[in-house]
């Protein structure tokens, strides 16, 4: 039987319901869904304690289960109070981009220069800012921030154009 035990910091408040672990801290809250067939998750005191299936013929699995949910809860015990933010760049050296923002979607505009806009939507409780050439994408939610960063990198892609001439879009900035 395998086991893990995880602090939790002072004005972070978890709980347990069924399959549910949620996950409130000072920027906001988000919870997670865990399968008991593998995993148990209890929360003692200052602590959340993971554990393993004991069931013999699982224990390879429960043991690989186990490590990932300690790892997600860990990674979202520091988002819900630091925020995550990743930080993207608008290039373009044929045709002028403009990008807006309305409710939850993105809208590109002039991208090589098409008529159309190009639409994509924003997941989740993520925010997006655009200043200059700069987009900034913040939430406490990786999924939903890795998800937000990925569509607007898809809706930004060369279709049909040779990506060696076009290289115009929005692209992540990778800091050192």
């Amino acid at each position: 039987m395998f086991m893990e035990k995880i602090e939790i910091p002072t004005g972070t408040q978890v709980s347990v319901e069924k399959e549910i672990v949620s996950i409130k801290g000072r920027l906001g809250s988000t919870s997670k869904k865990y399968n008991r067939k593998f995993t148990s998750v209890k929360v003692e005191g200052n602590s959340i304690i993971v554990e393993g299936s004991k069931i013999k013929s699982m224990q390879r699995r429960a043991s690989t289960a186990e490590h990932a949910l300690a790892n997600v809860l860990k990674d979202s015990i520091k988002n819900v109070n630091d925020g995550i933010e990743e930080k993207m760049k608008i290039v373009y050296a044929h045709f002028p981009m403009s990008v807006e923002i309305k409710d939850k979607e993105i809208s590109i505009k002039n991208i090589f220069g098409e008529k159309v806009a190009r639409k994509t939507n924003i997941v989740g409780n993520t925010k997006v800012e655009i200043k200059g050439q700069d987009v900034t994408v913040k939430g406490i939610d990786r999924y939903d921030v890795g998800q937000t960063v990925a569509n607007i990198r898809k809706a930004c892609a060369a279709r049909g154009n040779d990506t060696r001439v076009f290289q115009d879009g929005i692209y992540t900035v990778i800091e050192e």
